[in-house]
């Protein structure tokens, strides 16, 4: 006992003294980029000396680094795993390696579904196929589901609570369902899970966590629990989540952009992060027992429109997780489950300023006593999303009066490092869908799977015009909303749209006129005075120009079904669908199933 006791220290210590190199080397990487990013800038904008206007661009500049060069990588590290690791898993998440994938379900598990206004038809749709797979793995025994609703639209509770109420009347003695709602939403989603502990939390040993859009096999469902089961000090065991082939021409586009990068970015993170990785809310396991003593949120103190319950509950929960000296993981296989994504840009941005309010909640958790420096970073650059925004606003507006101001461009920046800082800064942007494509390019299954090769570069083309018109405008509406906030503008819980619907006209120019005019309004000025540089500051001024015709453009059914006819942004499970994803008769799905196969 005592020599496994010294062996399980030592493998410790040495998996402690690995982290700490991993995230030495990183910051050695993050700060000598930086800083060589930052020099280039200094160069490029001393074409005619180095003014006031040019310590100001300097700086808005450098408060956008942290999240471009981290995120650049977290890729390259990333895809160097994916390619060159013997088992690229096990290199970030030793246990699964473990894992064989027989062993036997010990642990009661809750399976936890927070809904607040859906459509039950549509969460039936999502959760009946894996309780089928559960019970046909025969382990319905270990599992329990609990519909967890917040719904305060009494017509909607009506149709929930009869339809849910079948739903566990079909399944009872075989997979238990229990369907509450709460009268109010005390706490937002935090506070639905808090009050499943209080009730039923000492019951199980582990909760699954899923989302009203979440699509989750068993397979799934049973890889995750089998991994917290083999390691009593993993708390929280996040899954990577991928989009759901969708005939919404934004979500499609949007998602492929997702799957391109998702998968590097998150290895390259794990392999520094370790045992300090993310929660994402959903498509997680967690172990109750220190969930529950440790990880309750707190009401935020004061009367801001900050304080109060907190909406991003996920990162905080993780951080204090950590905290109570259990680690949180991330698996990031892609099999683990699927997301739907907004279908319109519009539905996208709602659901973005409930992130960007949650999100800045954190501030009031960075000096919370006793957090991992790990821990206390990654709250810290989750607001930093957002928190740059505004310097890329406000790039785009100095850089404009600045640029008009000046005799020539060569005046106002020096081309030959300009050109420079602009391929390395694009190469940044886009570093982790590079590592993707790369792969994929190489691999000639992978090829096959997303369509072919020709459909796979036609996608990837098509999602980087998409990603650098959306990227600008997103950035606008975080410094929007940002600004809005000392007068009391808040997001609060609000349901959300999935179902494909158009956009109109009025509607889109309701939401996205200040975006049109600060696009239009830059590329007016530079076409007026120097227009050799449209190009240049379309990168930035374009996609709020185009705001309005991208918001309506990419909501019609007319452009969905063309780009799912052609194969543009084909996933691996439209040209291979997992026979749970069959089910769900997509028509996403069967419209690429009609389709010949490319290689």
């Amino acid at each position: 006992m005592l020599e496994r006791t010294t062996h399980n220290l030592t493998d410790y210590t040495t998996a402690s003294q690995s982290l700490g190199g991993r995230r030495a080397l990183l910051a050695v990487l993050v700060i000598a980029t930086t800083a060589a990013m930052l020099w280039l800038m200094a160069i490029a904008l001393s074409a005619s000396g180095f003014g006031v206007v040019d310590a100001v661009i300097l700086i808005l500049f450098g408060l956008t680094l942290p999240w471009t060069v981290i995120g650049f990588w977290n890729s390259v590290i990333g895809f160097l795993i994916i390619r060159f690791a013997r088992d690229p898993i096990a290199t970030v998440t030793p246990i699964a390696a473990r894992v064989r994938g027989d062993e036997r379900i010990t642990a009661s598990t809750a399976i936890l579904v927070c809904i607040r206004n859906e459509p039950p038809a549509r969460v039936i749709r999502n959760i009946e196929p894996m309780m089928q797979e559960l019970v046909g793995a025969g382990v319905g025994d270990r599992f329990k589901l609990f519909v967890l609703s917040d719904t305060n639209r009494p017509d909607v509770a009506t149709i929930e609570e009869a339809q849910f109420g079948e739903l566990a009347a079909r399944w009872h003695g075989r997979l238990d369902l229990v369907y509450r709602r709460r009268e109010t939403n005390e706490g937002f989603k935090a506070g639905n899970i808090r009050d499943f502990c209080e009730r039923w939390g000492d019951e199980h040993e582990f909760a699954v966590t899923l989302d009203t859009d979440s699509f989750i096999p068993a397979s799934a469902v049973l890889r995750m629990v089998r991994v917290i089961q083999a390691d009593p000090k993993l708390g929280i065991l996040q899954g990577l989540v991928v989009g759901l082939p969708s005939t919404s021409a934004f979500a499609r586009i949007f998602q492929f952009g997702m799957r391109l990068g998702m998968r590097s970015w998150t290895i390259g993170s794990a392999w520094w992060q370790g045992d300090c990785g993310p929660y994402w809310g959903h498509n997680a396991v967690i172990r109750l027992a220190p969930f529950i003593a440790h990880c309750h949120i707190p009401t935020l103190p004061g009367t801001g429109v900050l304080s109060g319950h907190v909406l991003s509950h996920d990162q905080v929960e993780a951080a204090l997780m950590r905290r109570a000296g259990y680690e949180v993981r991330v698996l990031p296989e892609e099999d683990l489950g699927w997301e739907e994504n907004p279908p319109t840009l519009i539905e996208f941005i709602r659901r973005d300023q409930r992130w960007c309010q949650g999100t800045l909640q954190y501030s009031f958790f960075l000096f919370a006593p006793g957090m991992k420096f790990v821990s206390r970073f990654q709250l810290a650059f989750a607001m930093l999303m957002f928190l740059s925004s505004p310097a890329w606003i406000g790039l785009l507006v100095v850089g404009t009066l600045a640029l008009a101001f000046a005799p020539t461009p060569a005046d106002f920046i020096r081309p030959d490092a300009g050109y420079a800082l602009l391929i390395i800064t694009l190469v940044m942007w886009f570093a982790p869908k590079i590592a993707t494509v790369l792969d994929v390019l190489t691999r000639p299954e992978l090829r096959r799977a997303f369509g072919g090769t020709a459909r796979f570069l036609t996608s990837v083309v098509t999602e980087t015009v998409f990603f650098i018109l959306l990227s600008p405008i997103m950035w606008f509406c975080h410094t929007l909303f940002l600004a809005g906030l000392p007068f009391g503008r808040v997001i609060g819980w609000i349901g959300q749209v999935r179902d494909d619907h158009i956009v109109s006209w009025s509607a889109a120019l309701r939401q996205l006129w200040p975006h049109s005019v600060l696009g239009l309004g830059s590329l007016a000025i530079v076409a007026v005075t120097h227009p050799t540089a449209l190009p240049y500051v379309f990168l930035l001024a374009g996609g709020p120009a185009l705001s309005v015709p991208l918001a309506v453009i990419t909501a019609l059914p007319a452009v969905g079904t063309a780009l799912v006819r052609v194969g543009i942004g084909r996933l691996p499970e439209e040209t291979a669908p997992p026979a749970m994803l069959a089910s769900l008769a997509l028509p996403a799905v069967v419209a690429a199933a009609s389709k010949p196969r490319s290689a």
